[in-house]
């Protein structure tokens, strides 16, 4: 096992891990023939890499055991992290270092309220406090030019104030620092000279792009997760040494692609959303092997559901979003950060999201989650606390004996017990309580989903909801009944569904820098420079990660709009064909585009380009996967049992299949319940059921009413 190299493709593995708020899933695959093998284990809070030691270790056992000899590849890992260190306020302490004259742009913000009548409102409190900010008198021109010049006076006072701080992590954000860098470089290289035990980060490495506030927060928040992620993951890499040597481990990023450790840790806030954009790589490498373009990719965990709309086979990137926000589901009420990821939406709760009565005495769930320490009430581990899982487990949806495929008892008395408590606050029936939690989760995320959707110009008539994440396929064909979309798929392994969209992802690089200027007086020559010092600086992030430069896929992109608007428009060619008349070539993009958006031309309008993108990628084709000799069980009969049928308004009896005892081609009918070791599909309604050539299951909705 200690020469990869020399091992036949047979044997060797490559392993995916995804902790989440609750369980930390893993997925090992042959690369040979795409055989997978799965784990799951409760999320070890304290420790995280505890519980990722735990799966990558029953994951070897498992092939061992199964074809003999294996040889670890390499590990890829998806992590809550970040976005948990952020929401929870656990980093460390931070400075920043800004231009004289913009101390207070993190207080200031963009001077707008996210809720216009709330009288009460709260905006989010800045990462780094006021007295941890230091100015340093530099200045840059909206060209970019020094206006005032970084003496090395000023740069041995910006140091001392640094050290007198004591902090373990510093920002550097100066003004125009996008299309200039070289203040924030010269800072960089004094502090990390007088202080190596103190982390930088510059803007200039994160988001070279307008907007001072924005890019100012993101600084701020890689700085204030730095020291955290990157002991995070020396542990980690340690830890995977001690199972197996010399082994690569890959970082997913919230892109859609994967990254070296090295450069994980030296961008943590890369890492933001790499466990849900993973899950719709999952759901997307399943939609591409049954030939679906139009895809609502629908991920519900322990602690959130998210959810993408993808229209043309490719999930959407967007290059600026939220994070911690004060209100869940409220726009504005975050942390603004610029990086370029995946399009998720937070549509609602998760399986251990809580259930509550709220101040105007009515039922409410989430934000708060039970997590996977104490958990919901019928994990039985001390938790009190009522969850979506125990009105699930309560409605009959979840078989109390075969959950993690019976390694985790689940204790319906005590789910009851906390249902009746919550039943007598708001003067219903347990069970009514626990449908009512249920539906609403499901309502709440169906309305999230159809505002998406809507906002994208679609009908979610013509989209199939692909489900992943271990309480996905429980509320699918419900989300998919209140949509009125006739078709839902949920591949193999479809609760550890991140752990294969992470297999199945290509490395990506993405380098951007703001220099607005009119169409017509861009200095293509610059851009051209500038282009190809990017290419060499992703080309080298790429060949860490193990991709060979002749294997990079680049793509060119461009933030345009007529000049004077305030709505920005993202069009984007292959690099290959930006060469020769480069001004017509992105004008008929930026035209094409804008007339698919708004249906005509501004007559007379200038187009103006505002922020330039560079990305590379390793190719990607859709995975085949298959279960290793652990996945399949002989045919055995359905048993039954009594679940809640939402269209009757009853309990009623259903067959209940252990999904991997059905061979392809199995066609079966509604309602019904499919289970497996890390998840369960629950068909509540009239439907069509059918295990498709590679056991993903397809369900064609029949009754909505």
């Amino acid at each position: 096992m200690n020469n990869p190299s020399a091992t036949t493709p047979s044997r060797r593995l490559r392993i995916a891990v995804d902790i989440g708020g609750t369980f930390t899933d893993g997925v090992a695959t042959r690369e040979s023939d795409g055989r997978i093998w799965v784990g799951k284990t409760l999320t070890t809070p304290d420790d995280p890499g505890v519980a990722v030691s735990t799966v990558i270790q029953d994951l070897l056992v498992q092939a061992e055991a199964s074809v003999g000899g294996v040889v670890l590849d390499e590990v890829v890992h998806g992590t809550t992290l970040v976005t948990n260190t952020l929401i929870e306020r656990k980093g460390v302490e931070t400075a920043l270092v800004t231009t004289q004259g913009m101390r207070d742009v993190l207080d200031i913000g963009r001077e707008w309220r996210y809720d216009l009548y709330d009288l009460e409102l709260a905006l989010p409190q800045p990462l780094i406090a006021s007295d941890k900010r230091i100015e340093v008198s530099e200045r840059l021109a909206a060209s970019g030019e020094a206006v005032v010049a970084l003496t090395e006076e000023e740069l041995q006072r910006v140091v001392e104030a640094v050290r007198g701080l004591g902090v373990r992590s510093v920002a550097v954000s100066l003004l125009h620092s996008y299309l200039n860098d070289e203040h924030e470089r010269r800072i960089g290289t004094a502090l990390q000279a007088a202080l190596p035990e103190v982390e930088v980060s510059l803007s200039a490495d994160l988001a070279r792009e307008l907007k001072e506030f924005e890019r100012t927060s993101t600084a701020a928040a890689s700085a204030y997760v730095k020291p955290v992620v990157a002991e995070y993951l020396r542990e980690l890499e340690n830890r995977i040494d001690e199972l197996t040597p010399d082994i690569p481990l890959r970082i997913m990023v919230s892109s859609g692609g994967f990254t070296s450790a090295r450069n994980a840790a030296h961008t943590p806030i890369f890492l933001l959303e790499s466990g849900p954009a993973a899950g719709v790589l999952s759901a997307l490498n399943t939609a591409k092997a049954h030939d679906v373009q139009r895809v609502l990719a629908f991920d519900m965990g322990g602690t959130t559901a998210k959810a993408c709309v993808v229209a043309d086979g490719e999930a959407p990137v967007a290059y600026s979003f939220e994070c911690a926000r004060v209100h869940r589901f409220k726009r504005g009420s975050g942390l603004p950060i610029l990086i370029p990821s995946i399009d998720l939406i937070e549509i609602g709760a998760g399986g251990g999201s809580i259930a509550h009565v709220n101040r105007m005495g009515l039922l409410n769930i989430g934000p708060e989650s039970a997590g996977s320490v104490p958990g919901p009430a019928c994990y039985g581990l001390g938790g009190t606390d009522i969850t979506v899982t125990d009105a699930d487990l309560v409605l009959g949806y979840l078989n109390p004996d075969n959950f993690l495929g019976g390694e985790m008892q689940l204790r319906k008395d005590a789910a009851m017990q906390g249902m009746e408590r919550l039943a007598k606050q708001l003067g219903m029936s347990a069970l009514d309580v626990a449908w009512g939690i249920h539906d609403m989760v499901n309502e709440n995320m169906a309305n999230a989903a159809r505002i998406h959707i809507a906002e994208k110009g679609h009908d979610p008539r013509d989209f199939t909801c692909v489900a992943t994440g271990g309480a996905g396929p429980v509320h699918a064909v419900e989300v998919a009944r209140k949509l009125r979309m006739p078709r839902l798929l949920a591949s193999i392994a479809a609760g550890a569904g991140s752990c294969l969209g992470m297999l199945a992802a290509p490395a990506r690089a993405d380098r951007s820098w703001s220099q607005p200027a009119l169409l017509e007086e861009v200095d293509w020559l610059d851009v051209e420079e500038r282009l190809q010092a990017m290419r060499g600086e992703a080309a080298a992030e790429m060949a860490a990660a193990g991709v060979q430069a002749d294997e990079v896929e680049w793509v060119v992109g461009a933030e345009m709009r007529y000049y004077g608007q305030g709505d920005n428009v993202s069009v984007s060619m292959p690099l290959a064909q930006f060469g020769g008349d480069a001004r017509q070539t992105v004008q008929q993009a930026f035209e094409g585009r804008y007339r698919e958006l708004y249906g005509h031309l501004v007559p007379g309008a200038r187009p103006q380009v505002l922020t330039w993108r560079l990305t590379g990628k390793s190719p990607a084709e859709a995975r085949t996967f298959n279960w290793g000799d652990s996945g399949t069980v002989a045919e055995v009969p359905p048993t039954q049992r009594e679940i809640y049928l939402p269209l009757r308004r009853e309990f009623g009896l259903v067959n209940v299949y252990k999904r991997y005892a059905l061979p392809a081609g199995s066609r079966l009918t509604g309602p019904l319940i499919l289970e497996e070791r890390e998840s369960t599909l629950v068909v509540p309604i009239a439907a069509d059921v059918e295990i498709l050539p590679d056991l993903t299951v397809s369900v064609t909705l029949k009754e909505f009413e």
